[in-house]
């Protein structure tokens, strides 16, 4: 929604809480976007998930993810903006290899790079998601199973197609 101002007859009640959605709207800035470029064609997501920094407010989106052919032996090239690069990120994806079998992978974990290209292990292999993760603040251990675990506070999605 486009933010305005308003104006007529309104009690002081009413102003005051358009005028605390206004600028709770309008002072956030837009989530940023990824980039995934393959064999020429390219296509900008949004976040599927973005939570401000203190991971209670988050935002999901299952309109998000978006689709790009990329065929098998074809690279995929990823651009993320200065605040993504700027804090550590990674790629998971999901790959079908020749033997038809499918295969969860993932990056290293890239910090102050602002882009990464995916290639997968054989020209054969044929790439099905791959999702960009922005870690969040800093690992937490957890109680239960004593690992340190490492939230993720925004990802964008790519679906491919062949």
């Amino acid at each position: 929604m486009p933010c305005r101002s308003t104006s007529g007859r309104a009690g002081p009640f009413v102003l005051a809480v358009l005028a605390v959605l206004l600028v709770a709207g309008c002072g956030r800035a837009a989530p940023p976007q990824v980039t995934f470029t393959a064999g020429g064609a390219t296509v900008v997501a949004a976040p599927t998930q973005y939570c401000d920094d203190d991971f209670v407010t988050c935002r999901n989106d299952a309109t998000a993810p978006v689709d790009l052919a990329v065929p098998p032996g074809t690279p995929l090239v990823i651009d993320v903006p200065e605040s993504i690069a700027e804090t550590p990120w990674q790629v998971v994806f999901t790959y079908r290899d020749s033997a038809g079998e499918p295969v969860d992978q993932r990056s290293p974990v890239l910090v102050d790079r602002s882009g990464y290209t995916l290639e997968l292990p054989t020209p054969q292999d044929r790439l099905l998601t791959a999702q960009v993760q922005q870690y969040g603040p800093p690992p937490v251990m957890n109680p239960e199973t004593g690992n340190v675990e490492y939230p993720i506070g925004a990802s964008w999605v790519l679906l491919t197609s062949a």
